[in-house]
């Protein structure tokens, strides 16, 4: 069949479960074919393709007829197109002919051979009639308001006759539905039809007595399904197809959608032994804390399916004692999937994107589908464990998607997002082929979380380019953030906006730090044995100091400015030769990522450069770690930096910056943090020195002076500092993420988090 729709108060319409039944309808059964049939201009119906939730249509009339769209490639339709272009006068005649009358106003959104005006019914005089037939135009006025002149003999019906024939079906196979005058054209009988509830009342006295329309007490896709039993469409099964998505209902309350296991696997001789995580960040243990009175909740990641694993596990427990009611569902990949879906696409294509390298991103649409398929099995199984309302929470870029193909298996959930990286500016974002698709599963979400306000604004300018929406609620970001101090600063965001058919919640949380881990730390052997390592092993005279610095192995991390800021400053201020050492520890990447080849190798020659020019006997200005060090070592580093020179060029956060801060703090340290402004801590860490990582002269400039910070300065702002990283911790992080996607009007204490997982 072909169901041919207009869209406001018909397709678009009518309460969530018919809305969602019908949709779902129309993408699992192979025999409908979508139609949209619309008074809206193409511009005005692009949005509504950006919605994942809403079926793609095969065909788009859009103009109340004067336009055919192909709604794959949204191209004209040049075979139908000929003969209304040579009808239409063009729109500017038109509108010089109908200055005169000031009671009748123009329409300003997007239209192509069209041209519509707002007016009362009593303004659509004798003489308007003359000026469309001198133009030769037809004249349409609909609900009371609108007021339209278009190509002789384009309409709603007369276009999509021809477009049935174009596609080769037959008139007894169509479907038509409308609510509006307008849609009268293609509900004069030549097609089955629906007059949906809530229909104007023009349209149902002018089809009353036609027994090929229907008209139902449902309103819009209601009554649409109710047309297609009433009719007999799509066989003796009808609406209730078997390819119909009834997704069973799981038993869980909190669903974590994390591509990380909870654990770690070890494959050995074949078997896969689970073992806890040898150095957990401090966002794992604080997730699996919110299972731990006993709440029903699943665990959601991929793990390799090598054939190995026979048969695959789908289902383990997580920690039996801790978490009884914990389940991790595991989702089966390829490694080849795994490669292309994480390692590959995401790193390659939305990394560098993300943060503002586009130029290196590379964007593949054999890869997109690899992503969109893993994606979408991840929202299969959290669709099977969810209990009703229950939430589902999503973490980060790589399950972009997740969102639009959970929402349409599952209606009723409460879904939330946490984005952990930088979320750019439109500008750098819209660069992405497949930003519509993107943004329009982020907005299935009743609550995103990104890490700053300036990360949420971005959000919401991206939004704004793909579809309307309203904004409901700002707030200002002062005291908690910064507004006007730094790059990343905010003064106002918003915290709500409305589309079409959904609210969504926004909201700024900054992740925090497990304080008891940075404890943990300080009392092991192993920080105490490194200590001592560094304290013979800096290789710095007297009471010289040391510059830390600490990244992970990226082009985003500005290691290589901060070397030649480093040699700038040493220029600049000889007095700081033989007296200052800088410590810079590089991560690497995963060996799987080859991209970061030519990095390594650039930073080594400006290492010895560098050396090679300022060494004298017993100092050497930079000494070098290109290997990780596991965090209770890490800590004795923290300790001993008298200044931590963190210098993205970009980032969503940067917790390392945190770590200092709380070493600092925990050993009545008073060193000094010179951070990046372009990092979302920047906006947070009240007290910092900012930096511009993209100025080599105020790079040097801020070092230097956290170098000759007086001690009183430096304790007071280390106090500030720690003071923050202290209350805005890991837990209170989770505590006020879970009470924004319940939409908790109270921020809650972290000991109040076990309350907030209940569904509502």
């Amino acid at each position: 069949m072909i169901l041919a729709t207009d869209l406001d108060g018909t397709f678009l319409s009518g309460n969530p479960d018919d809305r969602a039944r019908l949709y779902q309808l129309i993408n699992a059964h192979p025999g409908i074919r979508l139609v949209f049939v619309t008074g809206r201009g193409l511009e005005a119906v692009m949005p509504l393709l950006s919605d994942p939730g809403i079926p793609e249509p095969e065909y788009i009339i859009c103009d109340v007829g004067a336009t055919v769209i192909d709604g794959a490639t949204l191209q004209p339709v040049s075979e139908l197109l000929e003969q209304i272009e040579q009808n239409w006068p063009g729109e500017f005649p038109i509108v010089q002919a109908m200055e005169k009358f000031e009671n009748i106003r123009r329409q300003e959104v997007p239209q192509t051979r069209r041209c519509s005006w707002f007016c009362e019914r009593d303004a659509v005089t004798d003489e308007v009639r003359q000026i469309a037939k001198d133009l030769g135009c037809d004249l349409l006025y609909s609900s009371n308001y609108y007021l339209d002149f278009l190509p002789k003999g384009a309409n709603k019906g007369a276009t999509l006759s021809r477009l049935v024939s174009f596609m080769e079906e037959h008139p007894d196979d169509v479907l038509c539905a409308g609510d509006t005058l307008n849609d009268l054209p293609m509900l004069d009988g030549t097609f089955k039809g629906v007059c949906v509830g809530g229909s104007e009342q023009s349209l149902l006295e002018a089809t009353e007595k036609n027994a090929w329309i229907l008209h139902t007490e449902e309103p819009g896709c209601g009554g649409i399904l109710e047309a297609m039993s009433h009719f007999g469409f799509l066989g003796p099964q009808g609406v209730a197809h078997e390819g119909f998505d009834d997704t069973e209902r799981g038993t869980s309350d909190l669903v974590m959608v994390y591509h990380r296991l909870p654990y770690e696997e070890v494959r050995e001789k074949g078997k896969v032994r689970r073992q806890p995580h040898s150095s957990p960040n401090g966002i794992l243990p604080t997730l699996l804390s919110f299972f731990g009175d006993g709440t029903r909740g699943a665990w959601i990641a991929w793990s390799i399916d090598d054939g190995t694993e026979e048969p695959f596990v789908t289902h383990t427990s997580v920690d039996k004692e801790a978490y009884p009611n914990l389940i991790c569902s595991r989702v089966p990949l390829l490694k080849e999937d795994v490669d292309i879906f994480y390692k590959r696409f995401s790193k390659e294509a939305f990394w560098p994107m993300l943060h503002t390298f586009w130029e290196r991103a590379e964007f593949r649409e054999d890869h997109w589908e690899v992503f969109c398929e893993v994606n979408r099995k991840f929202a299969e199984k959290a669709a099977e464990e969810a209990a009703e309302g229950a939430l589902v929470w999503i973490h980060d870029y790589n399950l972009w998607m997740v969102p639009a193909y959970l929402r349409e298996r599952r209606p009723d959930l409460k879904i939330a997002f946490f984005h952990h990286t930088h979320f750019p500016s439109a500008d750098i974002f819209n660069v992405v082929p497949w930003r519509r698709e993107i943004v329009g599963s982020l907005l299935q979400c009743d609550y995103v979380g990104f890490h700053i306000p300036r990360q949420v604004e971005n959000f919401v300018d991206v939004v704004r380019g793909v579809m309307p929406f309203q904004v409901q609620e700002r707030q200002p970001c002062a005291p908690r953030f910064l507004t006007y101090g730094c790059a990343a600063g905010l003064g106002e965001m918003t915290t709500e906006i409305e589309t079409t058919h959904r609210t969504i919640r926004l909201g700024a949380h900054p992740v925090g730090l497990d304080i008891d881990r940075m404890k943990q730390a300080l009392d092991s052997r192993a920080y105490r044995k490194q200590k001592r390592l560094l304290e013979e092993d800096v290789g710095v005279k007297g009471d010289g100091q040391v510059i830390l610095s600490v990244e992970r192995l990226d082009y985003t991390k500005g290691v290589l400015p901060k070397l030649l800021a480093f040699e700038k400053m040493l220029d600049a201020h000889p007095d700081m030769l033989n007296e200052v050492t800088l410590v810079i520890i590089c991560v690497p990447a995963a060996q799987e990522i080859k991209v970061y080849q030519e990095l390594v190798a650039d930073i080594e020659q400006a290492v010895g450069r560098i050396n090679g020019r300022f060494a004298q006997v017993g100092w050497t200005p930079i000494r070098y770690y290109y290997r990780g060090f596991p965090m209770q070592q890490l800590t004795a580093f923290y300790e001993r930096a008298d200044v931590m020179w963190i210098t993205p060029l970009r980032d969503g956060l940067n917790l390392v910056a945190k770590e200092f801060v709380a070493i600092q703090g925990l050993t009545e340290g008073a060193g000094r943090l010179v951070l990046s402004e372009f990092t979302g801590a920047a906006a947070e860490l009240h007290g910092a020195l900012l930096t511009n990582p993209h100025d080599l002269h105020d790079l040097a400039e801020r070092c230097y002076q956290g170098l000759v910070m007086t001690p009183s300065e430096a304790a007071t702002r280390i106090r500030l500092l720690y003071d923050i990283v202290t209350y805005h911790d890991i837990r209170r992080w989770g505590a006020e993420f879970i009470a924004g996607a319940r939409n908790e009007e109270k921020k809650p204490e972290p000991s109040e988090m076990d309350a907030l997982i209940t569904p509502a």
